[in-house]
């Protein structure tokens, strides 16, 4: 059964009037499947729309290699400097203007049963409210013999970096249905996401994980099963709804990124300095890269996914109209106009996500200042 839009809209941000929402979905055909059309005239640079994804995970491996990021928002939580100094694996790394960091550690808060870090009560509270009782391992947080555990366990095993997934946005989807009184709405919406044939699954699953997908895909979903298993949710934990669900998050899934030095970077593009002053700065910022680059090559971000609903409507192209950035340092994604678009116009968005385009080498200016 469809979602309704106003299922949908809920979760868009843009209509609590920060952003006009100027767009609605279309079926497009059977090969495009939906697609996102303009509404209005739109100009060039606009916000089109802001969306919360339904759930976002932060990546497996990004978390483990200290990439520290809000367990539910994804907000970076170090400091821009520190930032710094472990990027470029320079402990005395000094950054000029440190009032310009936005990051306030006062404000962090740990669940207090499994100790995992919130940028903030609210998203400590929304994630209890969500996902999070379900998934707190409590005590059992470093036990390897957890069953939470030892599914992430598994995941790194077979999921190497670059990620492009993790299997916690699905353990969040099956945690989300398992805490809701309404979980009809909660699969509704789930079930709004592109599906594929069978055949194109085995491929998303077989690009993902690798050869010897098919046996790293059965040992998933049994540990998949013994640590998250719904009833409501029966149909995912067969062998073929594992697969649709796996090929899904695969899919729909969107690249998030956060970075406490991008903000301070921009903050620093926004002062008004003499011309001596901002060549000094300027130039202090192209060696930071340099050493970045050189230490931690091009990982900068705190990474993870998220399923937007709105966003995965957009079908993609090699000349976008539009692209998607994460400019609030936290999970909400904003779609902006890359020209003037028309009423009855398709909104379409690049094929690489933000994660993958600042990942490039040669948009590394693009990394810190978008």
């Amino acid at each position: 059964m469809a979602a309704s839009m106003c299922d949908v809209f809920s979760f868009c941000v843009g209509v609590a009037g920060r952003a006009r929402v100027a767009v609605e979905v279309r079926f497009v055909s059977s090969a495009k499947g939906k697609g996102l059309f303009a509404t209005q005239p739109i100009q060039k640079g606009e916000t089109i729309f802001i969306e919360r994804p339904l759930v976002a995970a932060q990546f497996l491996w990004n978390a483990l290699y200290r990439y520290r990021a809000c367990d539910h928002c994804l907000r970076a939580l170090e400091k821009a400097e520190e930032n710094a100094q472990r990027l470029t694996g320079k402990p005395g790394q000094v950054l000029p203007h440190p009032e310009l960091c936005t990051v306030r550690k006062d404000l962090h808060q740990n669940c207090p049963h499994c100790q995992v870090t919130y940028c903030s009560t609210e998203c400590l509270l929304a994630a209890a409210e969500q996902y999070h009782r379900v998934l707190c391992p409590g005590p059992s947080q470093d036990d390897p013999l957890h069953p939470l555990n030892k599914l992430q366990e598994a995941w790194r095993s077979v999921h190497y970096p670059p990620e492009t997934a993790s299997i916690m946005l699905m353990a969040r989807m099956v945690a989300t249905v398992k805490q809701a009184k309404d979980k009809d709405r909660w699969i509704r919406l789930f079930s709004q996401f592109c599906n594929k044939t069978a055949n194109e699954e085995e491929e998303i699953v077989h690009k993902l994980l690798g050869d010897k997908f098919k046996g790293q895909l059965e040992l998933l979903r049994r540990l998949f099963t013994e640590a998250l298993y719904e009833e409501a949710l029966s149909q995912w934990f067969t062998p073929d709804g594992f697969r649709s669900l796996f090929a899904l998050v695969g899919t729909n899934g969107q690249g998030i990124g956060t970075s406490s030095l991008s903000q301070w970077v921009h903050a620093c593009d926004a002062l008004e300095l003499k011309p001596q002053d901002r060549e000094q700065l300027d130039a202090f910022i192209d060696q930071l890269y340099k050493d970045i680059e050189t230490a931690t090559g091009e990982f900068l971000n705190c990474e993870g996914s998220g399923l937007f609903v709105l966003q995965s409507c957009c079908n993609h192209s090699c000349v976008p109209n539009a692209e998607t950035s994460f400019p609030e340092n936290n999970f909400l994604l904003h779609v902006t106009a890359l020209e003037d678009i028309k009423p009855g116009e398709e909104i379409c968005i690049s094929y690489l996500d933000c994660c993958q385009r600042e990942r490039s080498r040669h948009s590394r200016h693009k990394i810190l200042r978008g």
